[in-house]
C-alpha cells in the first residue's frame, strides 16, 4: 500500500508501476462493460490491482480488490468473493464506521479530483484517523513527492495519487519516511 496509483488507462498504470506504485486502482466512472474492457491487462502488472466502485468489474477482471465510497453498495458481495475491500473516509466518524481492509482517507490537501464539499482534513485530521483505526490508512488528496513523507509521519501506511502516479520521486519519499519510523 505504499504508493496507490489511481489511473484511467493501462499505459498510465504501466508507467506508475515502473515509477514504484505498489497498488494500481482503475477508476473509471462508466458502465461495468466499459470498466471491464478498459481494465484488460491490469491483472498482469504484477502489483495489487483494485477496481473503483464496481464489484462486478473487479470479479470479471480478476482484481485483488475493490474500493468503495461511503455511499457505494457491494461491500457484502466483495467480502463474500474474498476481495480486498477499501473504503473512503473523510471524517473520523466515517473511518470508525467503515467495514474495510484499508481506508483511503482525505482529501488531506485541496485537489482538483475531489469535490468542493470535501474539505481538506489536513495532517491533523489524518493523524487522528490513523491513530483511531485498526486498518492501514492510505492518505489521498493533493499528495506529491514533496509532501508524501508528512502523510507517512502522520501515521499513513501509504499515499494514493493521481497526478503524481508516474513520479519515481514519490516512491523514494514514501520509502524514506517509512524507514524513518
Amino acid at each position: 500500500m505504499k504508493v496507490h496509483a489511481i489511473v484511467e488507462e493501462l499505459a498510465t498504470a504501466r508507467a506508475a508501476v515502473v515509477a514504484g506504485a505498489t497498488v494500481v486502482q482503475l477508476r473509471i466512472k462508466a458502465p461495468t462493460e466499459e470498466v471491464v474492457a478498459r481494465g484488460a491487462g491490469f491483472r498482469e502488472l504484477g502489483v495489487t490491482f483494485v477496481v473503483n466502485d464496481d464489484v462486478e468489474a473487479a470479479l470479471v477482471l480478476g482484481a485483488d480488490g475493490v474500493h468503495l465510497g461511503q455511499g457505494d453498495s457491494g461491500a457484502k458481495r466483495a467480502r463474500a468473493a474474498g476481495l480486498l475491500l477499501g473504503r473512503s473516509a473523510a471524517t473520523l466518524e466515517e473511518a470508525l464506521e467503515a467495514d474495510a481492509d484499508y481506508l483511503g482517507v482525505g482529501p488531506v490537501w485541496e485537489t482538483p479530483s475531489k469535490h468542493d464539499a470535501d474539505l481538506p482534513i489536513g495532517l491533523d485530521g489524518l493523524r487522528e484517523i490513523c491513530a483511531a483505526v485498526g486498518v492501514p490508512v492510505v492518505a489521498i488528496g493533493g499528495i506529491d513527492a514533496g509532501n508524501a513523507a508528512s502523510c507517512i509521519e502522520a501515521g499513513a501506511a501509504g499515499v494514493a495519487v493521481i497526478r503524481a502516479a508516474t513520479d519515481p520521486e514519490l516512491r523514494r519519499a514514501v520509502d524514506e519516511a517509512l524507514a524513518a519510523r
